[in-house]
């Protein structure tokens, strides 16, 4: 089976490039995020391609004044250098340094956004996984900080980015749970959870990165930590698998409350004070929807539907609005001692348990109870 790729030098094995090996869960995924400084505009982006579940998917989340306006699609999957589905498409002008994404207005939402890279994207370590015997996760990421520019559009009203927009854009591509679950749990069930903490910072002249992830039991797996210059490729990085960020949560809710990072990549430590004041909700691109997540064939051959909700009136301990990201006002405090101020953005997710934070279960919050 033949496709517009087979005439590009990408080849990896001997078939044609619609096939990724064989496991179902092989996926190909964009991730992006921006916003202004004060909080007035916050959006999300995501396309992900799914070869083996022959569908690929799109969606846009904006944030305005406290409510998440969402234009989300999905089609059947054709050629996998089409990167378009319904109104909404990709482009990649400039290959690791610059991307574009256009939403011709439907449903009331337009855009015309383009991310273009602080510095060379960093490679993540290679996220492997097995829950029990079972493989669950085997991927690689790339990550990028950014400037952005262009418009956003909701229902008329027309948002122009101002020059102080900055955010993330992520590539990653592998092997990770999509579509349908399978009905079969482990036998004998494992213990399973996945704790995740995601820092992409942006500062005056240079970027800073941390993440882990975790079992329940607080036991680390993938963790590292980069600090890139503006303009820096790999060899002008300072990186670390060492770092640690301590967590308060908001009571009553999965969400952190406050945080403060701490590195050191052999220069001295870094010290990064999270004061969290906004929160975009991940599920508006899909991740955990009940109905759009990530690789679901919807039964047509092309859906776009538009969904909006506001913020403040989502329920915390449902399992859909564990996953969130909460824009903080930053303090740095450099191994000099000298300090700057910026904003940028705390992820986490907490599904399961996690000990370290007290956490039982992913719907118990009654450990507040007990302080």
């Amino acid at each position: 089976m033949l496709t517009a790729a087979d005439d590009f030098p990408i080849h990896q094995t001997p078939e044609p490039i619609c096939y990724s090996g064989t496991d179902r869960n092989f996926y190909d995924r964009y991730w992006f995020n921006g916003f202004e400084p004060d909080g007035s505009l916050f959006f999300l982006i995501g396309m992900g391609t799914y070869p083996h579940l022959n569908v690929t998917d799109c969606g846009i989340s904006i944030q305005v004044e406290g409510k998440q306006y969402c234009l989300r699609g999905s089609r059947v999957l054709t050629d996998r250098m089409d990167m378009s589905i319904g109104p909404m498409r990709l482009e990649v002008p400039k290959p690791l340094w610059t991307l574009r994404f256009v939403v011709e207005e439907q449903a009331g939402i337009a855009a015309d956004l383009t991310i273009t890279g602080r510095a060379f994207p960093i490679e993540e370590p290679r996220f492997t996984r097995r829950v029990g015997k079972r493989g669950f996760l085997d991927y690689t990421r790339l990550t990028q900080n950014g400037h952005w520019s262009g418009w956003i559009s909701i229902d008329g009203r027309r948002i122009d980015l101002s020059p102080e927009a900055m955010g993330t854009r992520d590539r990653s591509w592998g092997i990770r749970p999509i579509g349908l679950s399978d009905p079969q749990p482990n036998v004998p069930e494992a213990p399973q959870g996945y704790f995740w903490q995601w820092t992409p910072l942006n500062f005056a002249s240079k970027s800073l990165f941390f993440h882990i992830a975790a079992e329940p039991d607080g036991h680390v797996w993938n963790r590292r930590s980069v600090l890139c210059p503006d303009g820096a490729g790999p060899e002008d990085f300072l990186e670390t698998q060492e770092g640690h960020l301590e967590t308060v949560l908001q009571p009553g809710t999965l969400w952190p409350e406050s945080g403060t990072l701490t590195v050191d990549y052999g220069t001295g430590p870094y010290t990064v004070e999270f004061t969290p004041f906004h929160r975009m909700q991940m599920k508006g691109i899909g991740y955990f929807h009940p109905e759009w997540f990530h690789g679901r064939y919807h039964g047509m051959p092309l859906r776009v539907e538009r969904e909006d909700f506001t913020v403040d009136d989502l329920d915390p301990t449902a399992m859909q609005n564990f996953h969130v990201q909460r824009l903080s006002h930053l303090t740095l405090t450099n191994p000099d001692g000298s300090q700057e101020k910026s904003v940028g953005v705390f992820e986490q997710a907490i599904l399961g348990a996690y000990a370290p934070l007290g956490v039982t279960s992913g719907m118990d919050i009654s450990r507040w109870d007990k302080e």
